[in-house]
């Protein structure tokens, strides 16, 4: 599969997922902080809500697991070596090398994934209040963030916490080695000239054109993760537009540009209303790239007005609905402004968001229930334009919605 991601909203037809695993019942209230959760979270009802989300995309696209994917491109012997040395140096494990290449794929893949406990085989071990030598990737169901399919090469993430770090080196071995996928990767883990305060995530990063980029300048990408993405574009000598958004640092619902903001159709967008609408002191930069310089950076009144210039126009439709910021505030909190698009007015989202689902109905969306989808009480070709709701009781306490949990990697041209 051609790496091929042109916009937010094409035909879906290629995605990568991590379906939640013991990795996420490896953690307890003491750790659960460290690992990047505000909540621990229940496995058996996860997993059953994932598997409904699971089902869905399955229903729209050629559907990825990292599991599958680590697992066979561990078979290539050099790439396994590769993978367990970077492992072994970036989290100072080097007593696990021999231990790791001594193991089959398919155990390797489960210990990379879902964390090798501690042998208490010396004192400090012995003392250590680690229960794991190698940490479980709690996070990995989120495989958004890790890397980002951008036109027809992958980014390779460098995570803002090290504790996500594996996750990119997982998704670089897939991009570099599998069979399965023909792309470049790049990545500011091996530039150089990088400033080491380079960090950027899939979350914040959204394809909104050929010609357009909308980027979050959060509490995990940086303003120096934005400029390694401007130099990137600079060598491609062509005229491009990133648009920035600046994002609080607090609350945590604020992580990632795409808990603020989701692109739904050629003409509409999710929006949560008070940061992106209302005047206030978060800034939206315009950058324009054109012929391998910088021709300019200039300030915008907001995010919507920035793509009007660029003749985007877009309807926005209000996270929690256009009457109460209490409410807004509740279901932006539980990614209720976080939609995947599945084809342009086709999208996916947590039901639980009812003001910002009822939203949506009224923006001519029908609403269809992933259960009614799945057990073939409802034809999802009788629509034309639908928002597929499903559980999220469980899912949304991990701190992201439908975007979070992929990562696409092909969608077919829109014809704007």
């Amino acid at each position: 599969m051609l790496i091929n991601l042109h916009s937010e909203i094409g035909k879906l037809e290629g995605v990568i997922i991590h379906s939640p695993g013991a990795e996420i019942e490896n953690m307890t209230p003491k750790n659960a902080e460290r690992a990047l959760y505000s909540d621990i979270l229940n496995l058996a009802v996860a997993s059953q809500q994932y598997a409904e989300f699971k089902g869905v995309l399955q229903l729209h696209s050629q559907v990825f697991e990292v599991k599958e994917l680590l697992s066979q491109t561990l078979t290539n012997e050099k790439v396994k070596e590769s993978l367990i040395k970077k492992i072994c140096k970036n989290e100072n494990v080097h007593f696990l090398h021999s231990k790791l290449m001594d193991m089959e794929n398919e155990e390797l893949t489960r210990i990379i994934l879902e964390g090798y406990e501690q042998e208490k085989d010396n004192l400090t071990k012995f003392l250590s209040n680690d229960r794991y030598a190698l940490p479980p990737l709690h996070n990995f169901f989120f495989t958004r963030d890790a890397s980002v399919s951008m036109y027809d090469e992958v980014l390779i993430s460098r995570m803002a916490s090290k504790i996500r770090a594996r996750e990119s080196l997982v998704m670089e071995a897939i991009f570099d080695y599998s069979p399965l996928f023909n792309t470049r990767t790049f990545n500011p883990n091996e530039c150089n000239a990088c400033d080491e305060l380079a960090t950027m995530e899939g979350g914040d990063i959204q394809i909104a054109r050929e010609d357009i980029t909308l980027i979050g300048l959060s509490s995990r990408t940086t303003s120096y993760g934005i400029d390694f993405i401007i130099d990137h574009f600079k060598k491609l000598k062509k005229t491009h537009h990133i648009i920035v958004q600046e994002l609080p640092a607090k609350p945590e619902s604020f992580i990632h540009l795409d808990m603020v903001f989701t692109f739904l159709d050629k003409d509409k967008c999710m929006v949560y209303e008070p940061l992106i609408m209302k005047p206030n002191k978060y800034q939206t930069l315009h950058i324009e790239i054109d012929n391998g310089n910088v021709k300019h950076i200039h300030r915008e009144k907001n995010l919507l007005t920035a793509l009007e210039s660029l003749n985007m126009n877009l309807e926005p439709i209000f996270c929690g609905g256009n009457n109460d910021v209490w409410v807004q505030e509740r279901e932006q909190w539980h990614s209720g402004a976080n939609f995947f698009a599945l084809a342009p007015g086709k999208v996916i989202g947590y039901g639980r968001n009812v003001y910002t689902i009822d939203a949506l109905n009224k923006n001519g969306f029908e609403v269809l229930k992933a259960k009614h989808v799945l057990q073939g009480k409802v034809n999802i070709n009788d629509y034309q334009k639908y928002v597929i709701t499903i559980e999220g009781s469980e899912l949304a306490r991990g701190g992201g919605g439908a975007r979070c949990m992929t990562m696409p990697v092909a969608r077919q041209k829109v014809e704007w």
